[in-house]
């Protein structure tokens, strides 16, 4: 299997010191869970203007829904279809076997693997247009599967940043999370997109640690919660990914987690859609003014001439998944 079994089995992998000291802000997005829980939530710092911004900051969640149009299913394994062109098609499965594997091979040759449950839940288009073929797999025995269901499906896309605002099993989020709530607090100053990004990634950088434990303990399959990651101020980048993806999406800013490679290093970062300026990669850094070509990973723990070299024009970086 390849996909997200392995990206959780390698995200458990405990990362080199300079990757680890600042897992934080815009290279990780991707996220998971919506639970509440109890406690003071983490205060931000309040902006120098304090006023409300000219930009509309009110909060979006966008709902993924399984209306049954284009539906796939046996006895136990379910696929709908139905909302392809909004960028994300709804899978679970109701059988009795406790480990069920769920790919998605698209146009572009890449093949994507979850674990699907009884929930319904969205996954998103990440290839494009095109043909997708759509399999469903329960565990034999160890790591022994055999297929419950194949499907095949052509894919138009219509709502080019449907994939990027929508929650999905990765970035999961729910209407009144309270990760929901902090993006609205941390907008509420912001003039333009740009704002709300450099709110967001102040946050971030200001109020989450990296959780080295947690990074040496997890295990394959792993899923974050955002609420629990706001709550806890800690997490690996998977939580990082998820807890920001999931505030920039309700501000209405697509927001592409992208997992891969920095160097040899298995990493995930973020690529931001900026009105008038277009997809802002992930080897970025903001300050406030302008976007420079930085990872800001790496720019909390190298000098800025030595981490300018490494970068280059972002050759080190290699992206295999997108979520």
């Amino acid at each position: 299997m390849s996909g997200k079994d392995s990206v959780h089995k390698t995200t458990a992998y405990r990362f080199s010191r300079i990757l680890a000291l600042l897992l934080v802000s815009v290279f990780v997005f991707s996220g998971c869970g919506s639970s509440s829980q109890g406690g003071e939530l983490p205060q931000v710092e309040t902006p120098e203007n304090s006023e409300k911004g000219t930009r509309d900051n009110s909060t979006t969640v966008l709902v993924p829904t399984a209306p049954g149009i284009e539906l796939y299913e046996n006895e136990v394994a379910h696929i709908d279809c139905s909302n392809t062109a909004e960028g994300y098609l709804m899978a679970w499965y109701t059988g009795d076997c406790p480990k069920v594997k769920f790919q998605i091979a698209g146009p572009d040759g890449v093949t994507y693997t979850y674990n699907l449950t009884p929930q319904q839940e969205a996954f998103p288009i990440s290839s494009g247009n095109g043909d997708y073929t759509l399999s469903i797999y329960e565990n034999i025995s160890g790591n022994q599967y055999s297929t419950c269901m194949t499907a095949s499906t052509n894919v138009h896309v219509s709502n080019e940043f449907g994939s990027t605002l929508y929650p999905n099993q990765y970035v999961d989020f729910i209407p009144g999370s309270d990760a929901v709530k902090k993006a609205e607090e941390l907008a509420y100053s912001a003039d333009n997109d740009l704002d709300v990004v450099r709110n967001v990634y102040n946050y971030m950088i200001q109020n989450v640690t990296y959780d080295f434990n947690k990074a040496d303990t997890v295990q394959s399959g792993y899923l974050c919660n955002v609420d629990d990651t706001l709550h806890s101020g800690t997490g690996i980048c998977l939580d990082y990914a998820a807890l920001m993806t999931t505030m920039l999406r309700v501000e209405n800013i697509p927001t592409r987690m992208e997992v891969g490679y920095a160097g040899t290093a298995y990493h995930a970062w973020i690529s931001t859609y900026i009105k008038d300026v277009g997809w802002v990669n992930g080897v970025i850094q903001f300050d406030g003014t302008s976007w420079q070509l930085m990872d800001p990973t790496f720019g909390a723990s190298t000098g800025e001439a030595e981490l300018k070299k490494y970068i280059g024009e972002g050759d080190n970086y290699s992206v295999k998944y997108i979520y």
